[in-house]
């Protein structure tokens, strides 16, 4: 089968692999009919976490079963299905608590586990032909429709990105009527303020320097702030007490809630030349107001192999403990317990309540994956979230 498969930094090719198949009586093999390339597969792409060579990428993959092991009892061949990113058992004692991303089973030297990524289990990637899905009673989710049809890139969003969005909104503790601060408008970053919409947020600002990207988050009835206008806190802070702000309130001039949907290869916001991984976490804790919360969406790595100067290999930080704590603000951090939102979110995209798919701009087939990449990865061509059609 063809695979996109990983060769050294900045180096990705199509070649063919031995085909996925069924190893336990538990797997089912689906035939994969969109695979999206996520913000993460260029932290791995730019050669900073440790992938080996010959790792097959993809962790977004939307498709249709094809053969299914003895042992499967909920899906059949010829179901539609969307596979969340990080694998679990749903039978250990980390799953019971509805904690799948740190599944206890699922990556014997450690918890948690996703398909095509460093560090994180055995499992080949998603950017191919086919794919074997271990624990598929768990980690399958039922679709309706046909592949191709109008909601193939809502439900593909279903893999990660939607879920990891709608994650970052209750690691912040967005509510109805509150104000949100989205720093990163890739596609996490725009599902994390479209989700915040959804959930009845009064006014959503968004964060980027990417002019395409900051189109997108206008489409989403949420307010662009360039990083090329100055410092965005400031913007946002003058923008809110402008509008006039309640008397009493005036203290409360930043938000409420802050999200970081950029992580450790931020750059530094004095000339965009180099990498400052703590330039967002140092933002937000500037705009973030007393007792607000903060949630973290953005990677940090446990280990980088080429750190910038305020970041360490071990993924160290200096980060505003100190403001932090003085205005008494919650942190939430960590990978996305998929299956605590999936189906519920997929409901939405069937009711016609969510269409998150508007961030998918560009299709290509497996083929070009290596020039799709390298584009994404400069940010260039207007390459906000790209699938593969395989």
């Amino acid at each position: 089968m063809r695979a996109v498969v990983y060769q050294g930094a900045r180096d990705v090719a199509v070649k063919e692999v031995p085909d996925a198949d069924i190893k336990d009586p538990t797997d089912v093999l689906v035939r994969i009919t969109s695979s999206a390339i996520c913000g993460s597969d260029l932290h791995m792409y730019d050669g900073r976490t440790g992938a080996e060579p010959g790792l097959v990428l993809g962790h977004e993959p939307l498709g249709t079963v094809v053969e299914t092991g003895p042992g499967v009892q909920m899906v059949r061949a010829g179901d539609r299905v969307v596979l969340p990113t990080h694998l679990f058992c749903g039978l250990c004692a980390a799953c019971a608590r509805g904690l799948s991303a740190a599944c206890l089973r699922v990556r014997p030297d450690g918890f948690g586990a996703a398909y095509g990524y460093a560090g994180m289990g055995p499992y080949t990637g998603a950017q191919a032909d086919l794919l074997r899905v271990p624990y598929a009673d768990a980690n399958c989710v039922r679709l309706p429709g046909e592949p191709g049809d109008e909601r193939e890139d809502d439900f593909v969003t279903l893999a990660d990105a939607f879920v990891t969005g709608w994650h970052a909104t209750e690691l912040a503790g967005v509510r109805p009527g509150r104000t949100v601060a989205v720093f990163g408008a890739g596609p996490v970053g725009l599902l994390a303020a479209y989700s915040a919409r959804l959930r009845g947020a009064a006014e959503v600002y968004v964060v980027d320097g990417v002019p395409e990207r900051l189109e997108k988050a206008a489409e989403a009835a949420c307010v662009p702030v360039s990083v090329a206008d100055g410092d965005p806190v400031e913007q946002i802070r003058d923008r809110r007490r402008r509008a006039g702000l309640p008397r009493g309130e005036e203290p409360f001039d930043g938000v409420d809630c802050g999200i970081d949907a950029v992580g450790f290869q931020a750059l530094d916001r004095d000339g965009f030349a180099a990498e400052k991984p703590s330039q967002v976490l140092d933002d937000l804790a500037r705009l973030v107001n007393q007792a607000g919360r903060l949630g973290i969406a953005g990677v940090y790595a446990g280990k980088d192999l080429h750190p910038a100067p305020e970041g360490h290999s071990d993924g160290a930080l200096r980060l505003p403990w100190g403001t932090l704590w003085g205005k008494g603000v919650t942190i939430g951090t960590g990978r996305t317990h998929d299956r605590r939102y999936t189906v519920p979110l997929r409901d939405l995209i069937v009711s016609g309540r969510a269409r998150p798919g508007f961030v998918v701009t560009h299709h290509a087939p497996l083929e070009q994956a290596p020039a799709l990449y390298e584009e994404f990865d400069r940010r260039a061509a207007g390459v906000i979230k790209p699938v593969l059609n395989p």
